[in-house]
């Protein structure tokens, strides 16, 4: 058993250790330009011109700043800014569906598009599925009378002043992305050699048929959904390099959880500052469950198509 450990880590740790490095460098460029992006006090203009938006979804003006610094960075940043005002527990509802659709663009959509889907579509997918969510539920919920506080997204010292706070933060980061990807890769390499996913895929084939997706994508579903997207899709990365999962499922798995990922601490977070996370949780189910079937109507008509043109050629 022991030599069967031993064995199955030496297996992932070289795959694990490019995946690592490769998600890491790109999170600091990402990371850096959004830190020059504030300093030179560019997000603040960003959200001004959303502002409009905010108020189409039901949302204050001044959402639209949590909004971007969710949009470009993380969730940790827009509940910083979002933490700053009075929103009533409709609109941190809204928000929270608006920026868990479509948070940490940059990173998360290379890291996706790493695993074989489209960047163009992801983009737009996150993009208008948080809208169209956060359009729907202001829609149907109860108006609810909204105070705002102050808040601004300008920068808040001198160069050196903002440059080492965000440096440490980017370190942690950085050695908590580290921790989390060799171990999901360790982890996951030992359940197929123990034969626990094979009980997981099995534990898993109705909620996943529900949602459209096919049973070899379990575990990475249940990685993505309790750890996020990036780790997710880091690990997808890994199982499309070896032949794990082809690349029709990978594309489902990720237009799943394209919108509907980090459902424990992401989820967690927003319910502390006053959003309802039942409502979070099922809107962003409902989402990712009407988009996956959608693509699975779209490959179902692209080989019909592909049938037609190879009997017509005979």
């Amino acid at each position: 058993m022991w030599s069967r450990v031993v064995g199955a880590v030496k297996q992932v740790l070289p795959g694990a250790r490019k995946t690592t490095l490769w998600v890491i460098k790109l999170t600091c460029i990402v990371s850096a330009l959004i830190f020059l992006l504030r300093y030179f006090g560019a997000l603040p203009v960003i959200a001004a011109y959303l502002e409009p938006v905010m108020r189409l979804i039901g949302l204050p003006g001044e959402a639209a700043l949590a909004y971007v610094s969710g949009y470009f960075v993380n969730i940790y940043s827009c509940i910083a800014v979002a933490d700053t005002l009075s929103l009533s527990a409709r609109s941190m509802t809204i928000l929270a569906v608006l920026v868990m659709c479509s948070h940490n663009m940059i990173v998360e959509t290379a890291v996706q598009k790493k695993t074989g889907s489209s960047a163009l579509r992801i983009v737009l997918v996150r993009t208008i599925s948080g809208l169209v969510l956060a359009f729907v539920l202001n829609k149907i919920m109860p108006p609810e009378s909204e105070s705002l506080g102050s808040l601004s997204l300008e920068p808040d010292g001198t160069f050196w002043e903002m440059f080492w706070p965000w440096l440490i933060s980017l370190a942690r980061l950085c050695v908590k992305m580290a921790l989390i990807i060799f171990s999901l890769s360790v982890v996951q390499q030992l359940l197929k050699e123990f034969g626990v996913m094979d009980f997981l895929a099995r534990l898993l084939k109705w909620p996943l048929k529900i949602f459209g997706l096919p049973q070899d994508t379990s575990f990475l579903w249940i990685i993505a959904n309790t750890l996020g997207l990036a780790y997710g899709a880091a690990v997808i990365m890994q199982e499309r390099e070896t032949g794990g999962i082809s690349n029709r499922h990978a594309q489902l798995l990720n237009t799943h959880i394209s919108i509907s990922h980090s459902n424990l601490e992401d989820l967690f977070l927003f319910w502390s500052v006053g959003g309802i996370w039942w409502i979070i949780l099922l809107t962003r189910w409902v989402g990712s469950l009407i988009l996956v079937w959608e693509e699975r109507l779209e490959f179902y008509l692209k080989d019909r198509r592909s049938k037609r043109m190879t009997e017509g050629g005979r």
